[in-house]
């Protein structure tokens, strides 16, 4: 049985890995591809990542969820009765 040979392609890959990079495929509009291949570009650039991330993230990104906790700590509880009667059960005979 032959043993598997690393290929070119293969060791670009790991070596991209190594440098934290992904390969990525988008489909967009033919009028679009020169602006994605721009911001591309932008975000490799080291002079120009930094500036170019927080611009994208301040207007693309999506703001985290609050939590249940944090709903609830914001809700308006105006008028809302939140006392309960106490309720030791029912009794039991032996």
């Amino acid at each position: 049985m032959a043993t598997a040979r690393k290929t070119p392609v293969t060791a670009f890959r790991k070596r991209l890995r190594q440098k934290g990079m992904v390969r990525v495929e988008i489909h967009v509009r033919e009028e679009d591809a020169s602006l994605v291949r721009s911001i591309a570009k932008a975000l490799g650039d080291p002079q120009m990542a930094a500036e170019a991330r927080s611009i994208l993230r301040a207007r693309f990104a999506t703001l985290p969820r609050p939590g249940l906790k944090a709903l609830l700590t914001s809700a308006p509880l105006e008028g809302v009765d939140l006392e309960r009667p106490r309720d030791m059960g029912r009794e039991i005979e032996l």
